[in-house]
């Protein structure tokens, strides 16, 4: 049994320590494993054990997570180790994991998730920087706020609380990662990922297929017995109570063209796809209905809406742009935001009226009365007035990076273009694959970006960690933001628990960014999906990625299909 699925671009690597791009995250979500996950059916979201036990064991102080490890969990079988003796997971992997994460010569982009948050992990970071290379970083040194009583105990003390940790230990980014294999392949550990998840990689040709088969010394999970009301009726509980992963390889063709990978899934060679913006008229007829021809073929349409937001990013460190609020503002004007959603979302997705997804508890319905994603043209060029005066003079043509080098990202680019020439701003467009664009961004080597980012968790921390000034790129703000106002928010939102109080701190911080314009927030995305008849378990999911090992094929119904 085969899942057949397509990527739109091409991935950096498969190293779990210092990814963030969503194409590498999908795959390598299948092969490791973190401790918790998100229940797959339970809505509202609900964590539940992956590799741990259970839930952890939280003191009063709210400062130590005691969790316990499953016993019986291994790796995959890989040259790394010992011929012929598979290696069981302990507890040290997942401290090696998060110590690998602290040492700055790996610069992962990840260190944020961590930054000044567990007793001595800083120590610890401060300490690979007196190390000539990353050989030479000794990984035994102790850190207090993690240790390892036992093979299956592991203990996380806290500085101060993190009531997202439970929630970071969720993250594909704390997944145990075995140093025997990083020892082993060195920097092209990227291209070698050894976990402990129900898949492992076989093939990989770069910019044409990604191939994961089934992992023989996966463990075995159950598929969910309960779900939520509906589930039953909807067949979702069909498979309840039996052995997971279903499929026996998980074939991701590149495809970075729409169209092509439209055809492949019209043809029954691929399961599942979004809705090309170009097909939309040949999929919906009335409203949230298909057409007779795709219900003819036993097509399906789940939509939902995505904890995401889009946006035109600016690098505060730019010497230009970072110092002219009138011109960041004026940029933001000038983009015909529901044009943009008309034209390339065939009016699916949101406006972005701030930075915080409409789904997201914190998120603050009056936002949208604030302004600030007002298109207003003439506005635009007044501001541009007062740009050029803080300049000094004639502003000069702008760079702008996008991370794709398709017909979609083409024509994107150019309808960004001529909102920006029509308030008479030049801007020079440059199209890169997806990993020439995120080495430019995470050294500050550009001046504009078009980007965005989906939630990993129910909390809206992760948008506003974009904007705090101690993570700059390579973390997540990529603007390269400050503003200490917002750090003091952000600080103080940190260690609270999810409140009225901490909501309206959030909201408060988000006022702040719109304020100072470090980005054009553009849309949020409404996600409109179509698989096969054959193609069962496909419940949309906002927050987790390691999905493959639910889906199972209906053989005889795929065989029957005919183009």
């Amino acid at each position: 049994m085969v899942l057949h699925h397509v990527l739109s671009s091409r991935i950096e690597g498969l190293d779990p320590g210092n990814m963030r791009d969503i194409y590498s995250i999908i795959v390598a979500s299948q092969i490791f494993e973190p401790l918790y996950q998100y229940h797959f059916l339970k809505r509202p979201y609900q964590l539940v054990p992956l590799l741990a036990e259970d839930m952890p064991q939280i003191s009063d102080d709210l400062l130590t997570y005691t969790i316990k490890i499953k016993k019986g969990v291994y790796f995959q079988d890989d040259p790394c180790f010992q011929v012929g003796k598979p290696r069981e997971l302990k507890a040290e992997d997942f401290v090696y994991a998060i110590k690998r994460v602290a040492n700055i010569k790996y610069l992962s982009q990840n260190w944020s998730m961590f930054d000044n948050k567990i007793v001595g992990l800083d120590e610890f970071r401060e300490y690979t920087k007196t190390c000539k290379s990353e050989v030479d970083i000794d990984y035994s040194r102790q850190v207090q706020g993690l240790t390892t009583p036992d093979d299956y105990t592991l203990v996380i003390r806290l500085k101060k609380p993190w009531p997202q940790l439970c929630m970071a230990l969720a993250d594909i980014a704390t997944a145990p990662v075995a140093k025997e294999a990083v020892d082993y392949y060195g920097r092209d550990i990227v291209s070698h990922p050894v976990g402990t998840g129900p898949f492992r990689l076989n093939v990989w040709h770069r910019g044409s297929y990604i191939e994961l088969v089934r992992n023989p010394a996966f463990r075995g999970e159950l598929y969910p017995s309960r779900g939520e009301p509906g589930d039953a009726e909807a067949g979702y509980l069909d498979d309840a109570g039996k052995t997971i992963p279903f499929a026996d390889r998980v074939l991701w063709t590149i495809i970075e063209e729409r169209q092509p990978a439209w055809l492949l899934f019209l043809q029954g060679k691929v399961d599942a796809t979004v809705i090309p913006k170009d097909n939309f008229d040949e999929v919906m007829g009335g409203v949230g209905e298909l057409t007779p021809a795709m219900k003819q073929r036993n097509i399906h349409l789940k939509t939902f809406r995505d904890p995401s937001t889009y946006w035109l990013g600016f690098n505060m460190q730019d010497p230009v742009l970072g110092k002219n609020k009138p011109l960041r503002r004026a940029i933001s004007c000038a983009i015909d935001r529901e044009k943009f959603i008309e034209l390339f979302f065939n009016n699916r997705h949101l406006i972005a009226h701030g930075l915080i997804p409409p789904v997201m508890p914190s998120y603050g319905t009056e936002i949208k009365e604030k302004g600030y994603a007002q298109y207003d043209p003439e506005k635009a060029k007044e501001l541009l007035k007062e740009a050029e005066k803080i300049h000094g003079g004639k502003l000069p043509a702008f760079k702008m990076a996008l991370p794709g080098t398709n017909t979609w990202y083409r024509q994107f680019g150019q309808f960004l273009k001529r909102n920006l020439n029509a308030i008479a701003l030049e801007v020079e467009m440059e199209y890169m694959d997806r990993p020439t664009y995120l080495e430019k961004v995470n050294t500050k080597s550009i001046q504009m970006f078009t980007s965005g980012s989906s939630a990993s968790t129910p909390d809206a921390q992760d948008f506003l960690a974009m904007f705090y000034s101690r993570y700059h790129a390579p973390g997540p703000n990529k603007f390269n933001y400050c503003n200490p106002e917002f750090d003091k928010l952000y600080e103080k939102a940190q260690v609270m628990l999810d409140s009225p109080e901490k909501r309206r701190l959030y909201r408060k911080m988000e006022l702040i960014v719109l304020e100072d314009c470090p980005a054009a927030f553009l849309n949020h995305r409404v996600a409109y999906v179509l698989h096969h008849d054959w193609y069962k378990n496909y419940k949309p999911h906002a927050f987790a990625y390691g999905l493959s090992k639910y889906r199972r094929i209906d053989m005889a119904k795929r065989t029957a299909y005919k183009n």
